[in-house]
């Protein structure tokens, strides 16, 4: 009926019902609020601050999972994307590597399990047993000021997040994360992946192929 799938199980939160929808397609998407409140803070900016960039990814063949609040309003998202032709991790081809390019929810609503259940039906897809999923997480990014929390312990939460989803910490000299040591680059390897491209994955991420 949306042209999505809307999840069971809403989540009670002070702003209202949050409900979970997976596999919009970009009619649907276009049909729905961006919530203003993903924009520009005093020492934070939101990852997308327009719902232009999530039709922009479903257009283009990625997957995007959504917290809706009154099943219109987008207060949280989740996003899987093919990396730019100009990305190293373009490099395996065929579309076996995605990038999780995106997990964030309102400031208001964070620490209700929004982000968990995000990322539970984003990786639900059985197809992605065929694919590398990596992640980028830069420090410089982080929403530290609102949290009050310290890199460290930040850095310790989204690995254990991304952990109970079968990430794993990879070592890699892609520049951007070598900038500073509590940036973290994880991947999830499919079980259905070929070992010639996991082989070929673990020499890309130091810039050299097989």
């Amino acid at each position: 009926m949306y042209g999505g799938k809307a999840i069971k199980e809403p989540i009670k939160t002070k702003m209202g019902i949050i409900h979970i929808e997976t596999n919009l397609t970009l009619k649907r998407l276009q049909d729905l609020i961006f919530d203003s409140d993903f924009t520009s803070h005093a020492l934070y900016r939101s990852i997308f601050t327009r719902k232009a960039t999530l039709e922009r990814i479903v257009g283009r063949g990625g997957s995007i999972t959504l917290a809706l609040l009154d099943n219109k309003t987008i207060v949280g998202f989740a996003a899987l994307d093919y990396p730019d032709t100009n990305e190293r991790w373009s490099g395996l081809g065929d579309n076996i590597v995605m990038e999780l390019k995106a997990v964030e929810i309102l400031r208001e609503l964070r620490n209700n399990g929004i982000a968990r259940r995000l990322l539970a039906h984003l990786l639900s897809d059985p197809e992605l047993e065929k694919k590398i999923v990596y992640l980028t997480a830069y420090s410089w990014t982080w929403d530290l000021d609102y949290l009050g929390l310290s890199v460290q312990s930040y850095r310790n939460i989204l690995i254990h997040l991304y952990a109970s989803f079968g990430f794993l910490e990879f070592p890699t000299n892609e520049p951007n994360i070598c900038l500073k040591r509590e940036n973290i680059f994880m991947a999830r390897v499919g079980k259905n992946v070929l070992q010639n491209s996991r082989e070929a994955f673990k020499w890309m991420r130091f810039g050299l192929s097989l």
